[in-house]
């Protein structure tokens, strides 16, 4: 049965001390709660050797917003997977919008980054999403259909760990947000990939999680879609009472 799971993404904000003090109001806000959905939370990677040991690992996942496409080695600056899992950190978001869009993360880079995760042990969440004028164009099914080329050559068991999130790149911190029915028709259509891929099975267990604006005001509406498993959430993770607010679409 696959999961619900609400994820947070810090983005380049809060200072180590900050993001200690958010860590902590979060766990205490949840430590009385029966959580009908798992909890993350990915922070920059200077906060994760803090933060990790803070939370209540049952209640509370840590990952990492990146990780690099190499092992070891010169490369100045960069973080590997091994060292945000050396942290105690399960998970790292790959290929976020920002990444492709800034960072010039390709199929091919983002490839090697899932399988290094893997072999680390931690959980990708892997994200796939169209910008505004692809949208416009009706191109989103093709252009989320080119990033899972990304994933597709795993096996069957290493997709299996995979998380999925679908970002409409028009939708991040624009206040823009997919309808749930356009949210809906493109988590179907995302889990009919899988299904293509590796079969029924393994399609009916992928986590699928929206991100785009989403709120505590729109995440039930969301979250009530056959497919949409979740959400990947930005701005709202900042803040204890919103990101709660979207824990509790589930609790609801």
């Amino acid at each position: 049965m696959r999961k619900n799971i609400v994820a947070g993404n810090w983005k380049m904000n809060k200072t180590l001390q900050e993001g200690i003090a958010l860590a902590k109001e979060l766990n205490e806000a949840l430590a009385a709660e029966t959580l009908n959905c798992d909890v993350v939370i990915c922070t920059p990677f200077i906060h994760l050797a803090s933060v990790t040991p803070l939370v209540d690992a049952a209640k509370i996942g840590v990952g990492a917003e990146n990780c690099a496409d190499k092992e070891s080695g010169a490369y100045t600056g960069e973080i590997s997977a091994a060292m945000v899992a050396s942290t105690g950190a399960k998970y790292v978001i790959l290929g976020h919008s920002e990444r492709r869009a800034y960072y010039g993360e390709t199929v091919e880079i983002l490839k090697e980054k899932v399988k290094l995760a893997l072999a680390n042990d931690l959980t990708p969440l892997f994200c796939i999403g169209e910008v505004l004028e692809e949208r416009e164009a009706n191109q989103q099914n093709e252009v989320v259909a080119a990033q899972m080329a990304s994933v597709f050559d795993l096996s069957a068991e290493e997709f299996s760990k995979l998380v999925l999130a679908y970002e409409p790149v028009w939708a991040i911190g624009t206040g823009k947000t997919a309808s749930a029915a356009q949210a809906q028709e493109i988590h179907a259509f995302i889990r009919s990939l899988v299904a293509d891929k590796y079969g029924k099975e393994v399609a009916d267990n992928t986590s699928i999680l929206y991100g785009g604006s989403c709120k505590p005001s729109n995440a039930k509406e969301l979250f009530a879609n056959p497919d949409v498993d979740g959400g990947l959430i930005g701005g709202a993770a900042l803040s204890v009472s919103d990101f709660k607010g979207i824990i509790d679409a589930f609790n609801a």
